[in-house]
C-alpha cells in the first residue's frame, strides 16, 4: 500500500488529486471543532461521557462524526444523514418500479437518484437537527437561556440552521472528493471521522496501562494483538472470492468462428461490506437510545416497570443476550443486503442469451438454482465473518468493564480497511490508465 502511495505520489496529476482530497479532509477535521454558538459544551461533553457508552447508537454516532457529535460542532450529525438517505434510497429502488427503471437508465438516471438522495438528505438533516437540538435542551440542559420566548426560539432556530448547514458542507465536500479527488468522497470523509477516534481509544489503553501496569500491561498487549490479527482477517476476507467456471458455446459466422471462451463469475465472499452491521446495530441501538430520552416510572414495583427494566436489560450490550440477538440480526440482514444485490434468474437468462452455460449444468432453472445454492453458502460465510468482527470487542467489555471505548472497535476498524483497500485499488487503476502503452508506442 505504501509503495502504491508512493509511486502515485510521482505521478503530477494523481498527486494534486492526492493533495486536494488531503485539504478536503482538513477542512473537515477544522470544521468540526467549530462550536455551535449559544451551547455549553462542557455539558454536552459530560453528558455524552456518560450516556455514549457500550457501543449504543449515541456512541455509534459520535465515532462515525468523528468525535463532532459529543463536542455540539457545526459539523455534528457529518454525513449520517446522507448515508441514512442512501441506505433508504437502496432499499425503495428495489421496492418501487419507477425508481428501479430509472437506476436502469445508466448515467441519467443516476443523476436523477443523486438527486432523489440529496432532497431526502436534506429532509433527514432538518428531522435529525430538530431532534438533536431538543436533547441538547430538554436531556442535556446545553442550551444558552435566552430569557424571552421569542429569544428562545430565535437561539433554536439558529442552532437547527447551524446542523443542517454542517451537514449539507460535509456531503458537498464528499461531492468535490468525488469529482477532483481520489475515491468516494462520503467514504472517505467517514474514514477521517473514524480514523480521529483512534486516537483516543489509544489513549484509554495507555492511560489504563501506566495506572495499573500489572493489569493492564498485558490486557493492552493482548488488544493490540488482536486488532493487528482482525485487520490481517479483514483484508484476506475482502480479497476471498468464489468463482464459479462459465464456458461459452463456439459458434461460425462466415470464415470467423466466435465463443468457445473459458471465463468465470465472482462471487465476494465479504460483497454486502459493513451494512448488515449497521442495519442490525441501528435495530439493536433503539431500545437503549429511546431509555435515554424517556423518564423513569413513578412506581418502582409495578407489573409494566418491572417488564420496561427487563426489556431494556435484554438489549443492554454488556449482555450475553444482545450479543446472541446482534450475531443472529447481522447474518439475517446480511442475506437481505445480499439478495437485493444478486439475481439469479437474471444471472441465467444472461448466460443463456449469451449462449454461455456453467459446465455440468442445464441452462435456465437448474443454472439458477446452482447460483443461488452457491450464494447461499458463500453468505453464511461472510456472515459470520461479519458477526464475529463485531462480537469480538464487545466480548472485551465482558473481560473488563474498562475497556468498554472499544466496543464499536470491530466495525470502525471494518470501515476504516475496507475504505483503505478500495483506495489503494482507485490509485492503482489510476496508475495503470497513465501507464498503459498505446498501440503506436
Amino acid at each position: 500500500m505504501f509503495k502504491t502511495l508512493r509511486d502515485a505520489m510521482g505521478i503530477p496529476e494523481i498527486r494534486k488529486k492526492i493533495l486536494y482530497t488531503l485539504l478536503m479532509l482538513l477542512v473537515f477535521r477544522l470544521g468540526s471543532a467549530v462550536v455551535v454558538p449559544f451551547l455549553d459544551t462542557s455539558t454536552v461533553s459530560t453528558w455524552m461521557e456518560e450516556n455514549a457508552t457500550s457501543g449504543n447508537f449515541l456512541e455509534y454516532l459520535n465515532i462515525i462524526t468523528g468525535g463532532a457529535l459529543s463536542q455540539a460542532t457545526v459539523f455534528s450529525l457529518s454525513i449520517t444523514p446522507y448515508i441514512n438517505a442512501s441506505i433508504i434510497m437502496q432499499l425503495l429502488t428495489y421496492a418501487i418500479p419507477p425508481l428501479e427503471r430509472m437506476r436502469d437508465e445508466g448515467e441519467e438516471g443516476q443523476k436523477k437518484l443523486n438527486r432523489i438522495t440529496a432532497a431526502i438528505s436534506l429532509a433527514l438533516s432538518a428531522f435529525m437537527s430538530y431532534a438533536y437540538y431538543l436533547t441538547l435542551k430538554n436531556s442535556m440542559d446545553a442550551v444558552i437561556d435566552g430569557g424571552s420566548t421569542e429569544a428562545n426560539v430565535f437561539i433554536g432556530f439558529i442552532i437547527v440552521l447551524s446542523f443542517i448547514a454542517g451537514t449539507s458542507i460535509v456531503v458537498w465536500m464528499g461531492n468535490r472528493i468525488n469529482d477532483k479527488g481520489i475515491g468516494n468522497g462520503i467514504s472517505m470523509i467517514l474514514f477521517a471521522g473514524i480514523l480521529a477516534r483512534f486516537p483516543s481509544m489509544a489513549g484509554t489503553l495507555w492511560e489504563l496501562t501506566l495506572n495499573e501496569p500489572q493489569q493492564y500491561f498485558f490486557e493492552s498487549l493482548a488488544v493490540l494483538v488482536l486488532f493487528i490479527i482482525m485487520i490481517a482477517f479483514i483484508v484476506f476476507m475482502n480479497a476471498a472470492e468464489r468463482r464459479i467456471p462459465i464456458q461459452y458455446a463456439k459458434r461460425v459466422v462466415g470464415r470467423k468462428q466466435y465463443g468457445g471462451q473459458s471465463t468465470h463469475i465472482p462471487i465476494k465472499v465479504c460483497m454486502s461490506g459493513v451494512m448488515p452491521i449497521i442495519f442490525a446495530m441501528s435495530f439493536m441501538s433503539l431500545p437503549s437510545t429511546i431509555e435515554l430520552f424517556k423518564s423513569t416510572y413513578t412506581d418502582p414495583t409495578g407489573f409494566w416497570q418491572k417488564f420496561y427494566n427487563g426489556f431494556i436489560n435484554f438489549f443492554n450490550t454488556t449482555s450475553w443476550t444482545y450479543a446472541v440477538v446482534y450475531f443472529v440480526l447481522i447474518i439475517a440482514f446480511n442475506y437481505f443486503y445480499v439478495s437485493m444485490q444478486y439475481n439469479p434468474v437474471e444471472i441465467a437468462n444472461n448466460l443463456r442469451q449469451n449462449n454461455g452455460g456453467i459446465p455440468g449444468i442445464r441452462p435456465g432453472k437448474p443454472t439458477s438454482d446452482y447460483i443461488q445454492r452457491v450464494l447461499s453458502k458463500i453468505t453464511l460465510v461472510g456472515a459470520f465473518f461479519l458477526g464475529i468482527i463485531a462480537i469480538l470487542p464487545i466480548a472485551m467489555t465482558w473481560i473488563d468493564g474498562n475497556l468498554s471505548s472499544l466496543a464499536m472497535g470491530g466495525t470502525t476498524v471494518l470501515i476504516v480497511v475496507s475504505v483503505a483497500l478500495e483506495t489503494v485499488r482507485t490509485l492503482e487503476s489510476e496508475m495503470m490508465m497513465r501507464h498503459h502503452k498505446g498501440f503506436l508506442e
